[in-house]
């Protein structure tokens, strides 16, 4: 299997709304992190009236800066991929300033398996956004148009972005250049997650922009590895069940026995995921619900 070719060096500096390509423009929040990479990229689609995607966090400088790269133009949608504190806090506040509606999907608020584990950067609980986004709903201004897809797995909310006008797609948390994504139950679904990721790439797009990170150019290689990635994880899992354990607690501390172990608890739900998945292929049993602590055995 081919390692991911992670993408992770970019020119940026907070603050700095700097030009992408002919319709994208990027202004990079100040929260870097072990969940945000560098922080949270904005996009600005378009020019003169234009849409802003993933606001980002509610940091005054930040605002500062959006306000600066947006001097002159008007806001005519705010989109959201989906509702975690480094993508949706700052959406509602531009909407109000420009007049116009926040984007989105209604989000399950739900506490990680376990409780005590968080993989991401945390719910924005008080997420709601005005316009209820369906799976290929399409919106203009007047040089871009956006296709909402709706990519379930990293949470059950999670929305992409294709921009026609650059065969672009806009890929929030789905698809990362820099790391892989978290799938962490019971609001991430790794079922969910490999079927979006198959439909993303045979869509073909030229670049994926994530909201987090540099552009990722070579789609295909990049989604084939990133799939593979999960597959070759999946494989180990099933291999631990051929070995008779039965607990992911005993299977995390085989499969990740050169991590830290205080990895140890996330690289269990990331575990879960992949089990819950199994039993539904029907490849694995369980006894009773899948969960942390549930005993599992080959089909």
């Amino acid at each position: 299997m081919s390692a991911i070719p992670f993408v992770r060096d970019f020119d940026f500096e907070y603050g700095r709304c700097n030009r992408m390509s002919p319709r994208i423009r990027r202004v990079i929040a100040p929260n870097p992190g072990s969940f945000t990479f560098t922080g949270t990229g904005v996009f600005i689609i378009g020019t003169g009236e234009v849409a802003v995607l993933d606001p980002g966090p509610a940091m005054p400088e930040h605002e500062a800066a959006l306000d600066a790269a947006l001097k002159g133009e008007r806001v005519s949608h705010v989109f959201v991929t989906h509702h975690h504190l480094d993508h949706s806090p700052l959406a509602h506040t531009l909407a109000q300033k420009h007049g116009c509606k926040v984007h989105g999907r209604m989000p399950k608020v739900t506490e990680p398996e376990g409780g005590e584990v968080r993989m991401e950067a945390g719910d924005d609980l008080g997420f709601r956004p005005d316009v209820q986004i369906e799976d290929g709903d399409v919106f203009t201004g007047p040089d871009w148009t956006l296709t909402a897809l709706h990519t379930p797995g990293h949470t059950s909310n999670h929305l992409c972005y294709a921009l026609k006008e650059e065969n672009a797609l806009f890929s929030g948390d789905h698809v990362m250049g820099w790391s892989t994504s978290v799938v962490s139950p019971p609001d991430g679904s790794m079922s969910d997650y490999m079927a979006q990721l198959r439909r993303i790439r045979l869509m073909d797009f030229d670049t994926i922009w994530p909201t987090h990170g540099p552009q990722i150019t070579d789609t295909k290689p990049f989604l084939d590895a990133y799939i593979a990635h999960r597959e070759n994880r999946e494989a180990q899992v099933l291999k631990q069940l051929e070995n008779g354990q039965t607990t992911i607690k005993a299977m995390v501390s085989v499969m990740y026995a050169d991590v830290d172990k205080r990895l140890h608890p996330a690289a269990a739900h990331s575990v879960l995921a992949h089990m819950i998945h199994l039993v539904e292929q029907g490849k694995a049993v369980c006894e009773g619900a899948p969960g942390l602590d549930t005993r599992y055995a080959l089909a």
